[in-house]
């Protein structure tokens, strides 16, 4: 099984929560519960435990009170996540998903953080949650690299008229004078165009398409999905909204974990329940709040990093 980028980043993310002098009962009753949730969880854990012996070469200091700092807590998980990501030939764990091009990233965001750049040529691209970029302007080109996350670019007219292209581990985008969201999903990468329009190319060199605005695409490394009606709200993330037209709970909560540290879950029983709404994504918590006070569904936490929305009574 393929393990993605947020599934490891939570296996490390718990190493160094069980790992800290204020590790509780409710922290390791809630870590087990994360491992039981799903197959991948499991099988990040037991990566780590594949790799103790360099683990505690990390940082001696790991278990320390002074961790209690939820910064000291990042740069000790970034520092697991490096090995654990680092330490495994696997195929699945290629370029675009270590986070050591990302760490070394021009620009990247946190979780649930948010930023705006000012190009200098007057271009300008915003940076949701968990996102991470690499800008390089040449006498040739203007290139921005999406090591992971998404934007939305909103491109300037440029006095040398250079190309604008935004590349992502399964293509590029080039920019024909536009406003568009690109969004790097694991082996996919979904480009949703809000003015005039873009010129999608795979990374294989398939024949490049043509998205117009208001239409979307989603590509592979090989492979050019169709073109269809764009998402309208595609850029609401910017104003600090989610906006959602009867999706699936789970589709709304696996949304919202993307703005959260630590676990956000969905019972299957739940899942396929419909939403539609306005959220606020400054505030996740007052989001699932609303949800149990409007849907049938509770949440329950077990730490602040550990949550999950259930049915509001218990079967049977």
């Amino acid at each position: 099984m393929a393990l993605d980028h947020a599934v490891l980043e939570a296996a490390a993310r718990w190493y160094v929560e069980l790992r800290c002098d204020d590790a509780n009962d409710a922290t390791r009753e809630a870590h087990h519960r994360w491992l039981a949730a799903h197959p991948g969880h499991r099988q990040a854990w037991e990566r780590l435990a594949r790799l103790q012996e360099r683990l505690e070469r990390v940082g001696p200091g790991v278990a320390r009170p002074a961790l209690a700092s939820a910064r000291l807590k990042r740069r000790e998980t970034l520092k697991v996540l490096a090995l654990l990501l680092a330490g495994s030939g696997s195929a699945a764990l290629s370029w675009r998903l270590t986070p050591l091009p990302t760490l070394m990233a021009d620009q990247r965001t946190a979780t649930g953080e948010q930023r705006t750049l000012q190009l200098d040529d007057g271009s300008q691209v915003q940076l949701d949650t968990a996102t991470a970029v690499n800008i390089r302007y040449s006498p040739q080109l203007r290139e921005v690299q999406l090591l992971r996350g998404e934007i939305l670019v909103q491109t300037a007219r440029d006095a040398q008229a250079r190309p604008f292209v935004v590349h992502t581990p399964q293509g590029s985008v080039r920019a024909l004078g536009t406003r568009f969201v690109v969004r790097s999903e694991g082996e996919r990468t979904r480009v949703c165009v809000l003015e005039h329009a873009v010129q999608v190319r795979t990374a294989t060199l398939l024949p490049a398409v043509r998205v117009e605005a208001g239409q979307q695409l989603q590509f592979g490394a090989d492979q050019l999905g169709p073109v269809q009606p764009g998402n309208r709200q595609a850029d609401a993330w910017t104003r600090g909204m989610l906006v959602a037209n009867d999706w699936r709970l789970q589709d709304l909560i696996s949304e919202l974990q993307r703005y959260r540290s630590g676990y956000l879950g969905c019972a299957q029983q739940v899942a396929q329940l419909r939403i539609s709404g306005a959220f606020h994504l400054a505030d996740i918590n007052a989001v699932l709040d609303n949800l149990a006070a409007t849907l049938p569904v509770r949440i329950r936490h077990f730490t602040p990093y550990w949550a999950r929305v259930e049915p509001a009574v218990d079967a049977g």
